[in-house]
């Protein structure tokens, strides 16, 4: 072990508030454990436009109580450098993961004493009600501790700012520089005078969700899982007071567990977490099947399809929920990421429509002016803006069990209005070359590969144009990734996560329905599963 690396270790240690990760790296410390201490100190988690993620424990490159006392006092003297008000004020919200609440706990405190107008959440809650909490309150940011659908092991920290959008450049960049140039953290001024809201901001929330649906068929079996996260009681009474049937709540992954035990992803698009609601589904009969993950930012759908159910891909229920809107004659800007499907700009260009592409991530589509309906295909919706500038599970179930009920009274489902708008569009099918590593450097070969060798043929359809979207393609902002143009209108998109150790591969093809949908689908299934092999191979992965 070097001098500098005990040093580091021991000045990180002398300002750690936090006894469980004290102890933590006092003992690797005693260990003589090299390899474990230059893992948590030869970088630092690095803070971007998703915040902060990463895994818990101790030292510079983990969630610990020192890394978030950081950005909280990074984010303090950002608001009161840029905020527009002379009394910048934040709000704080939480999750129930592990360490969650004392995360927020601590960044009131730091804000409070750093001289920020402070409002603590009163108990765990989805990241949707936090978000709109920014301008429900007036507020000049919003923190939201949170990993999202990471598993158990992590924990988070994401950034709005007053418009109730996640952070984008330079924000970010300005405040990691803050961040930079913090002190030690058992040297910063806290305060206990930060104010701990009731339940009215919930409500309020909830409030705004009822207002949503119209008059219209109610009846509807639905299933719900929450995934052991914090959607449930919020969802419930939004569910109840819009009118709608009870949902079937699978009882094994209905209260807020930070372990997720039934799942080894809490993730609904992840294998095998949907089994427990697909089980109970088939118990109850149900029409529906609706999940969120923990922080109820997302929602997923199953519909029934005779005997069996049929989990919706993020961009079905996209293209759905959109038809839904402009079939209502909601006008604006209708937005979608640039690894979502296109079906969505032939929607709103048959409804005289605005559509705009924007990056991966809602933090972008939350800063598109006029918009009315955004989605990303990994399972992100905003159905009204208005409530707030980011993705919301809960105002996205209550969308669906509307859309649902509706169609259910007319003796169809929303496979088959579906099916409908592929008639109107041509079949636009979806899917994920997806691969977790342990080693980030085989995602940079990988991008690199295709980079400097792009395929030419891919599932027999000719390449026909190569983009770098590190150039700024269509005048986006510069990004890790690349799009490939093939024959007939499909198109691939490849980039590393934001938020995970995973490089992914959007796939989308295009084929006419001139026969019947199951003849188009299986046409499409065809093409994306020779796309995947020769792509597979470009890539050496």
């Amino acid at each position: 072990m070097t001098d500098d690396l005990l040093s580091r270790a021991q000045d990180w240690l002398s300002q750690d508030p936090d006894p469980a990760t004290r102890a933590e790296l006092q003992g690797l410390i005693d260990a003589g454990d090299t390899d474990a201490l230059q893992d948590r100190f030869a970088e630092r988690l690095q803070f971007g436009t998703a915040g902060l993620r990463g895994a818990l424990g101790a030292g510079p490159n983990r969630m610990n109580r020192v890394i978030v006392a950081q950005a909280a006092s990074g984010l303090s003297s950002y608001l009161l450098e840029h905020a527009g008000s002379d009394d910048p004020s934040v709000v704080v919200g939480y999750d129930a993961r592990h360490n969650s609440d004392v995360f927020a706990r601590d960044t009131a405190e730091i804000m409070q004493g750093a001289g920020v107008r402070a409002l603590l959440l009163p108990t765990h809650l989805p990241t949707p009600v936090l978000a709109f909490a920014i301008r429900h309150l007036g507020c000049s940011a919003g923190v939201m501790v949170t990993a999202s659908h990471n598993p158990p092991q992590d924990n988070g920290y994401k950034v709005y700012l007053e418009d109730s959008s996640q952070i984008v450049p330079p924000a970010d960049a300005d405040i990691s520089a803050a961040i930079d140039a913090v002190g030690r953290v058992d040297e910063m001024p806290r305060s206990n005078d930060y104010e701990t809201l009731g339940p009215e901001v919930a409500e309020a929330y909830v409030d705004a969700v009822v207002a949503l649906p119209a008059d219209g068929p109610r009846e509807i079996i639905a299933v719900y899982t929450p995934m052991h996260g914090v959607g449930r009681d919020t969802l419930v009474e939004a569910v109840s007071r819009a009118g709608f049937p009870a949902l079937h709540t699978v009882r094994e992954q209905g209260d807020p567990d930070p372990d997720f035990p039934t799942v080894a992803f809490p993730n609904p698009e992840e294998p095998g977490a949907m089994d427990l609601a697909l089980k109970l589904a088939s118990t109850v009969t149900a029409d529906l099947i609706v999940a969120n993950d923990p922080d109820a930012d997302r929602c997923a759908v199953g519909v029934r399809e005779g005997e069996s159910f049929r989990m919706l891909t993020g961009d079905q229920v996209g293209v759905l929920l959109a038809d839904f809107l402009l079939r209502r004659g909601v006008e604006g800007t209708y937005g979608s990421s640039i690894v979502s499907s296109d079906l969505l700009g032939r929607q709103a260009a048959a409804h005289g429509q605005p559509w705009e592409q924007t990056l991966t991530g809602f933090k972008w589509l939350g800063k598109i002016p006029t918009l009315v309906f955004g989605y990303e295909e990994a399972l992100g919706y905003s159905v009204a803006p208005d409530i707030a500038r980011d993705k919301d599970g809960v105002s996205a179930i209550i969308t669906v069990l509307e859309m649902a009920a509706e169609l259910k009274a007319e003796g169809r489902s929303l496979i088959d209005r579906l099916d409908d708008i592929y008639r109107e569009h041509g079949l636009h099918a979806t899917s994920q070359l997806s691969v977790r590593v342990d080693d980030l450097a085989i995602i940079a070969r990988a991008m690199d590969a295709l980079r400097t060798s792009p395929p030419t043929v891919l599932g027999g359809l000719d390449v026909t144009s190569v983009d770098d979207l590190a150039d700024g393609y269509h005048g986006l902002p510069p990004t890790d990734g690349m799009r490939l143009g093939l024959d007939g209108g499909a198109r691939i998109i490849c980039r590393p996560s934001g938020t995970e150790p995973k490089l992914k591969c959007y796939i989308e093809v295009v084929v006419p329905v001139d026969d019947t949908i199951a003849t188009a689908r299986a046409a499409a299934e065809a093409r994306i599963d020779g796309i995947k092999t020769d792509l597979a191979e470009a890539l050496g992965i």
